[in-house]
């Protein structure tokens, strides 16, 4: 039984709304005076308290403060006569959760009571009820998916019922969504392997990786005003959902798009095809000097700048003049922070931001970031706790003040991985966990979308015998050699290269300054 303390210097006069509380199930103690209320709280827990400002002796401000000091949890519904701005505003800026004005009313209290203790309770109930009203939806809907369009819809759906059962103290229906999703990325997998190869070909294909400038950054340059594009590397949709009231601060969202990455969902391939505005064959071709394999030692994104130079003199006859930054480090943010003005003359200004990325593998890595990301709305906490302290808001303010639209994008997301996949191959195979390149790979058939000729995908070549798998759903790939300390140590990572909602299907955000 929810159990309330009522405190006023007339609390005779209220007996009436004190027997209409009871009726309906609420322990209701009073207390005639501050003091007297402090000394009820010493002896009992409450719920709830509702306050007079105007008493003798201990007034109810000075009641107040004390009772935050000792007792903050417990929510005050401030009740007052005077309606001066000052009083509420003392009131208010003293953390109340609410406040009443004489004479109240029963249905008054009981509403205020229901906002501040039954809120959470109603609001869960009518979250699963309406979620599992909407279970069947969005399973028809998967059934009949028959091109990207279709995906993105469905996608965007299951995110917005994963957000809010998030917020949900029943976790017994996080298993009935984890399960939709699971069955989702079943369809998506069988959807890829029919579809990809004619993506690729330009066959009813949908934005792809190595359009993203072309369609979505392109068409917003012009001399008036510069435009900024933000990669914030392995950002996941439901990561970007959860900064978005962040980015809202400052910037209004105008277009909420998504975009499917090319294969493998890795950064040495969907990175460099976005800012060549090429498939990686075509990079490797154009640019042999410019591309390293999965086998090649060195790093494997050295030259966006140059592929996004190139690419800019191919869309524009005239010489934009643009600027590109990449942030792998906190210090270096913090200078880029000082260096944003100083961009407001460049048609483009390209800022590549690796954090997320690095958090997915420190996560991998390191036992404390594991615990602290143990699942998937841990780890967009952990996303969120991230971006408010980063020196990455700083930079979306200063852009805001500038008048410059704003372009948030991603080259891969990432997947939590829990089944593991015995994979065979020779010394040559690339380690990623989601994806293999290489001869004589053997593998389970049914776990992996299989390119037997990646020509035909437009992907590189080590030799005339080379084939790509890429793992479906939540599968891993690991060596037959010491494959039971591998699938353990690899469980319950995030990993990415493969084919799933959450690697492929990615936020490209347009937005107008405030």
């Amino acid at each position: 039984m929810i159990k309330i303390l009522w405190v006023d210097d007339e609390i005779d006069l209220l007996k009436p709304h004190i027997i209409y509380l009871t009726s309906k199930g609420y322990n209701v103690i009073s207390a005639n005076s501050g003091d007297k209320a402090l000394d009820i709280l010493e002896e009992s827990n409450f719920d709830l308290i509702f306050l007079d400002e105007n008493m003798p002796g201990l007034s109810g401000l000075e009641t107040l403060s004390i009772i935050k000091e000792k007792y903050d949890s417990i929510p005050v519904i401030m009740i007052t006569k005077s309606e001066e701005e000052s009083i509420m505003e003392e009131a208010i800026g003293s953390k109340i959760a609410d406040y009443l004005i004489k004479p109240v009313n029963p249905s008054q209290i009981l509403l205020s009571i229901k906002k501040n203790i039954d809120s959470s309770r109603l609001v869960d109930e009518k979250t699963t009820r309406s979620y599992q009203q909407e279970f069947r939806n969005i399973s028809i809907s998967l059934s009949n998916c028959q091109n990207i369009n279709d995906w993105y819809e469905v996608y965007k759906k299951l995110i917005f019922w994963e957000l809010e059962l998030s917020k949900s103290t029943d976790s017994s229906i996080d298993e009935i969504i984890n399960i939709q999703k699971s069955e989702a990325n079943n369809q998506f997998f069988r959807f890829i392997k029919n579809n990809y190869k004619n993506w690729i070909n330009n066959i009813d294909a949908p934005l792809l990786s190595n359009n993203i400038f072309k369609e979505k950054v392109f068409p917003h340059l012009n001399n008036d005003k510069s435009t900024f594009m933000i990669l914030i590397d392995n950002l996941r949709y439901d990561q970007w959902k959860v900064i978005q009231p962040l980015v809202q601060k400052y910037f209004t969202v105008i277009d909420d798009s998504l975009y499917s990455s090319i294969l493998p969902t890795a950064t040495q391939y969907s990175r460099n095809s976005i800012f060549a505005g090429l498939h990686p064959s075509e990079i490797q071709k154009k640019y042999s000097d410019k591309w390293l394999n999965d086998e090649d030692e060195g790093g494997k994104n050295m030259f966006e700048e140059f592929f996004l130079k190139e690419q800019l003199g191919r869309l524009s006859n005239d010489s934009l003049k643009f600027s590109y930054t990449k942030i792998t480090n906190i210090d270096y943010a913090r200078k880029v922070v000082n260096k944003i003005t100083n961009l407001k003359n460049n048609a483009l200004n390209v800022i590549v931001y690796n954090f997320v990325d690095m958090l997915s593998h420190a996560r991998t890595d390191m036992k404390v970031i594991k615990e602290l990301a143990d699942d998937d709305s841990a780890y967009r906490s952990l996303t969120v706790s991230w971006f408010k302290h980063s020196p990455l808001i700083e930079i979306l303010q200063k852009i805001s003040k500038l008048g410059s639209r704003l372009i948030i994008t991603t080259d891969h997301g990432t997947i939590n991985v829990n089944k593991p996949s015995k994979v065979i191959g020779d010394k040559k195979v690339n380690p990623n966990l989601r994806y293999k390149q290489g001869k004589n790979l053997n593998y389970i058939k049914s776990d992996v979308f299989e390119m037997k000729n990646p020509k035909d995908f437009c992907l590189p070549m080590q030799n005339i015998s080379s084939k790509y798998i890429f793992a479906k759903e939540d599968c891993y790939f690991v060596y037959q050699n010491n494959f039971n300390h591998y699938a353990n140590y690899y469980k319950n990572t995030y990993q990415h290269g493969g084919v799933s909602l959450e690697e492929m299907l990615l936020p490209v955000i347009t937005l107008d300054p405030k």
